[in-house]
């Protein structure tokens, strides 16, 4: 089976080499066929390009005798498989559109070399079992390399909507809000936390309020990155109050035995209030112009 893979290294190297051309033109068909230019998201001009390329570097790395593709003659073909990867994840292509551009090149190299192969019947085997298995790796790494760059891209907008959806905003000197909206894990309690003593130090506010109106329950784990969230605040010298605790999260906190060792009110407004109030302010319904100087109402007798 080595020797045979060995054989067919070379022979499809030679093959290679002569029919480059050939091979990228029929390649190039097969792809239209397949659909990679169907989804608009490549031109033309562009894939001839990388896969003008790709051929270029694989007779290259073949050009040594060897098919191993971690080896260091493979490593120019495997930056460009990584490449062609990186731009396809982040253009949103599907893995199957990724790993067609490998595996259609399968038929065309097995067709030009039945072609030019000879009359030597045991070098088109050899070839044709070296190229399989040589796409098949190549086709396996193509898709690693995909998934990675999928799944960083993942993280990446999962910590940029994690840092969009807590905002801190500034209600009044001293008094800063925190609205969470969605579930609060370990990893967004986090950048709720930077977030919120960040803004503690840049405003020197002495009060936060952190809303949870729009987080959809509170069980256990939720409460105490709440609670860390409180205590990382005291330690910057603000004090927290919690608001938009519902009836129903009322009730499963009680059920489940969760305390919140701090202050709560059931609405952002109501703790407004009490947040004016520990820093000696009111909010006071202002009397209109019309009021102030109408004459007062007596419910007493008229006196004649």
């Amino acid at each position: 089976m080595k020797h045979m893979t060995q054989a067919g290294t070379q022979v499809t190297s030679t093959l290679l080499e002569a029919h480059e051309a050939e091979v990228l033109q029929q390649w190039m068909q097969q792809l239209r066929e397949d659909g990679a230019l169907h989804s608009g998201r490549i031109r033309e001009a562009e894939l001839q390009t990388q896969c003008g390329q790709f051929l270029r570097l694989l007779r290259e790395a073949l050009a040594g005798g060897s098919q191993d593709i971690e080896s260091a003659a493979f490593a120019p073909l495997r930056d460009l498989l990584a490449d062609i990867s990186a731009s396809r994840a982040t253009q949103g292509f599907t893995p199957r559109e990724t790993t067609l551009f490998i595996f259609s090149l399968k038929q065309p190299l097995l067709d030009v070399f039945a072609r030019h192969a000879g009359a030597s019947q045991a070098d088109a085997l050899a070839a044709n079992w070296s190229i399989g298995l040589l796409l098949d790796r190549l086709g396996l790494y193509t898709m690693e390399a995909f998934q990675k760059t999928r799944e960083e891209l993942i993280v990446r907008q999962q910590q940029e909507i994690a840092e969009l959806s807590t905002p801190v905003i500034k209600l009044w000197d001293g008094i800063l809000a925190l609205p969470l909206i969605g579930t609060l894990d370990s990893q967004r309690t986090q950048v709720v936390m930077e977030n919120l003593l960040e803004s503690i130090v840049q405003q020197s506010a002495g009060i936060a309020i952190i809303d949870i109106t729009g987080v959809p329950t509170v069980d256990t784990l939720t409460a105490q990155h709440l609670l860390k969230t409180v205590a990382a605040a005291r330690l910057m010298g603000a004090d927290c109050i919690i608001s938009g605790i519902r009836p129903q999260i009322a009730q499963t906190m009680v059920h489940l035995g969760v305390e919140l060792d701090v202050v709560s009110k059931a609405t952002l407004a109501d703790a407004f209030a009490l947040a004016l109030s520990k820093q000696g302010r009111m909010v006071a319904r202002r009397r209109t112009e019309a009021a102030a100087s109408a004459p007062a109402l007596s419910g007493g007798p008229r006196q004649g």
